[in-house]
């Protein structure tokens, strides 16, 4: 016996309204705190005065350019998730 076909829309009700909403939050605030972190790890070798840990940091850029990028793609997200509700009837 075959599976009935999935939904393509969910129920527009309260709960499902609200929990719609705070997955964006949480998204949003996803995307601030790593695009916080990867600005963190790529400025701070400037403001480090030991020589020794400012090189450690500074090898450590590929982290922070990953981090910046995953943080400006979760806002990305959001920003279309937003516009995207907010043109539906």
């Amino acid at each position: 016996m075959p599976l009935p076909n999935a939904p393509t829309r969910r129920p527009n009700n309260p709960g499902t309204r609200q929990a719609d909403k705070k997955a964006n939050n949480e998204l949003l605030l996803k995307g601030i705190l790593c695009s916080l972190i990867g600005l963190g790890v790529l400025l701070s070798p400037y403001f480090i005065t030991s020589p020794g840990m400012q090189g450690i940091v500074a090898k450590a850029s590929l982290v922070g350019w990953f981090a910046l990028v995953l943080g400006v793609a979760f806002i990305g997200l959001y920003v279309r998730r937003r516009m995207t509700a907010s043109v539906k009837p």
